[in-house]
């Protein structure tokens, strides 16, 4: 077929052939398949029903009307980030490069551990609709109208439909590990209405999810999120229990012990470190890892604070102002953290290293996860795992529809096409661009083959403009140009140096340190050549949002406005934060391999980091308006 290439083919008729040649028994059952059908009937009725509470305006439709409880945001956040690719993306991330390997996504918790204590309620007092409208909020004039579209358009299309892409590869290589097509009588190299039946499957589940999310907006995402979240992780607890509990590994001393035999690198290291007696306090590099040097000090010295989502951005923004209040959105923002690195990572982690043990041989690591779901699941149980991925699935991808129509609506239609369009129209439109994103994104997964690859190229895309993002709040020079440069920079250096094969960078660190490289002289350049935005436009961004820090000196003195927000203290909260998840995360992963000096030690620096926070918060002033000078 045009467009699916040989690698598609390849990898999911390695799939179906490692399927048949081990599956203890035929795949999906009726039980099972009703499990599902129950699930997907009520999420469907579920959005139906909450339909009318997205009519009404575009901030029903794309906030929620503002009221949104912290416990529901907060995992509606955890949810979204859960995605049908994300065990699988796991699966193969630990088994090509062990537990190691996962700083390509713990990293962010310094990230998402700023957005508790730093950036929460400076985006909840900008009262926007979408994180590009701050734009025309903090800059002005005909630079800030620029970058305002570009950015709506960059973000909704090309770089929210690629990740919706990967999510749909996912799906796919679900559908093939699992045997579905085998199960409703289809053979492997037949062709459903002309295309290969299993994009068939994942384009009609992300219309299913599009009819749900279309009909009622962020209300209907966010009350489903909750639901799929929990299922998700249930899914993923159960997929390991049945692993690990199988003779072939024997609890986890077997998993532990036997994971480690069936490699040739340290697996189980949680950083790439080890005390050899070389470099400071004995501490260096293991020449075992599963990661090298340069990629790891790349994601803990680089990704985080460089990516695009290093103040928050996208999908949690939205989620963010869509609270009733700034201590919802702050309290939202802890639970998030604490559901997705301390409670999710380990079922992920236990099942990767499971699949590493009973499948030694297996090619497609990412096909781990699904492998173990079919072999060991009873009939009932497995259905209820599949809906859990399925739940999985539709949250991410309802979530970016919802986020990218929002952009295309309120930052391109309603600013420049329309901008005295009404209420009804511009929730019309948003069900319009929700159609869009998702056949775009189809075409995305269409030319997709590798779940990990794309994700890196997600994050080479978007790195880049991060220090700007965070400059732009603490800093009134910082200009629209300057944001556009670093943006535009960014996406097309990482473009370049993943694609183009001329210049394609493989060792991940270094192409991580390339792109910012490149991107920060490029603004910084601009920055100097352009000039500061207009002072009535800053005043205003000041007197609104009321950030800290010495960047704001002149404006503070201008208007008698203290800060809302001491910004030393609040840096010195997010330190502690970030010491007290990782404690909580290595500590409960210490305890399951067995660890147990690793686990108590980091389980009392996080007691000693929660102790520091309450008594930071004990020091925390709110401070009131002042009487203008």
């Amino acid at each position: 077929m045009e467009g699916w290439n040989a690698e598609n083919y390849a990898s999911l008729a390695f799939g179906l052939a490692l399927h048949s040649a081990v599956s203890r028994r035929p795949p999906m059952q009726l039980l099972d398949w009703l499990v599902v059908l129950l699930y997907m009937v009520s999420s469907l009725g579920l959005g139906v029903w909450l339909s009318r509470r997205a009519s009404g305006s575009m901030e029903d439709f794309f906030v929620s009307g503002r009221n949104l409880t912290w416990w529901l945001a907060g995992t509606s956040m955890a949810a979204t980030t859960f995605s049908i690719d994300t065990p699988l993306y796991v699966a193969g991330v630990v088994g090509n490069r062990g537990i190691a390997g996962n700083w390509e996504w713990w990293c962010f918790i310094f990230a998402h551990v700023a957005l508790i204590y730093v950036f929460a309620r400076l985006w909840r007092r900008s009262e926007v609709v979408t994180d590009a409208e701050i734009i025309e909020l903090r800059y002005g004039g005909t630079s800030a109208a620029w970058l305002r579209g570009i950015k709506a358009f960059l973000f909704a299309v090309p770089i929210n439909c690629i990740g919706m892409g990967y999510a749909m590869l996912a799906a796919v290589k679900v559908v093939t590990g699992l045997g579905v097509l085998e199960s409703m009588g289809i053979q492997e190299g037949e062709m459903l209405l002309g295309m290969d039946p299993k994009l068939v499957i994942v384009i009609g589940l992300s219309l299913f999810v599009l009819v749900y999310a279309g009909f009622s907006g962020l209300w209907g995402v966010v009350a489903t999120d909750f639901f799929q979240f929990f299922l998700g992780l249930a899914g993923a607890i159960l997929v390991a229990i049945y692993a690990i509990s199988d003779d072939r590994i024997g609890g986890l001393g077997g998993l532990v012990e036997k994971a480690q035999a069936v490699t040739d690198f340290d697996v189980l290291a949680f950083t790439p470190f080890a005390f050899d007696g070389s470099g400071l306090l004995g501490l260096g590099m293991s020449a075992a890892a599963g990661i090298s040097a340069a990629t790891f000090m790349a994601y803990i010295g680089l990704q985080w604070w460089t990516f695009r989502r290093s103040d928050g951005g996208g999908e949690f923004i939205q989620r963010l102002i869509s609270t009733k209040n700034e201590a919802e959105a702050e309290k939202a923002t802890w639970l998030f953290n604490i559901m997705n690195y301390v409670v999710r990572t380990w079922p992920w982690v236990l099942v990767a290293l499971a699949a590493l043990v009973i499948y030694p041989a297996l090619e497609d690591r990412e096909l781990g996860y699904p492998r173990l779901m079919l072999d060991f699941l009873p009939v009932g149980v497995l259905g209820l795992v599949v809906a859990s991925l399925v739940a999985a699935f539709m949250s991410t991808i309802s979530t970016s529809i919802n986020w990218g129509a929002s952009y295309l609506t309120n930052d391109l239609y309603k600013r420049f096409v329309r901008p005295g369009a009404s209420q009804s129209q511009l929730v019309f439109m948003g069900r319009v661009f929700s159609v869009a994103i998702t056949l775009l994104a189809a075409v995305a997964a269409y030319f997709s083959t590798d779940v990990a690859k794309v994700f890196r190229l997600v994050i080479a895309i978007g790195t880049g403009p991060g220090v700007v993002l965070i400059l732009r709040w603490f800093w009134w020079r910082i200009n629209a140009w300057a944001e556009l440069a670093a943006m535009l920079g960014g996406f097309v250096v990482g473009v370049f140096t993943t694609l183009v094969p001329l210049l394609q960078i493989e060792e991940f660190g270094l192409r991580l340190a390339t792109i910012v490289g490149i991107t920060t002289v490029i603004w910084v350049i601009v920055l100097i050549l352009t000039p500061a935005e207009p002072d009535d436009v800053l005043e205003a961004f000041y007197r609104k949002v009321r950030p800290g820090g010495p960047g704001w000196k002149r404006f503070r003195e201008s208007t008698g406005l203290l800060p809302r927000q001491p910004l030393s203290l609040d840096v010195a909260r997010t330190f502690a934060a970030a010491v007290a998840l990782f404690g909580l995360m290595f500590g409960v992963g210490g305890l399951l391999l067995l660890r147990p000096v690793v686990g108590i030690a980091n389980l009392l620096a996080a007691a000693f980091a929660f102790g520091l926070l309450k008594w930071l918060r004990g020091r925390s002033v709110s401070h009131e308006p002042s009487p203008q000078l």
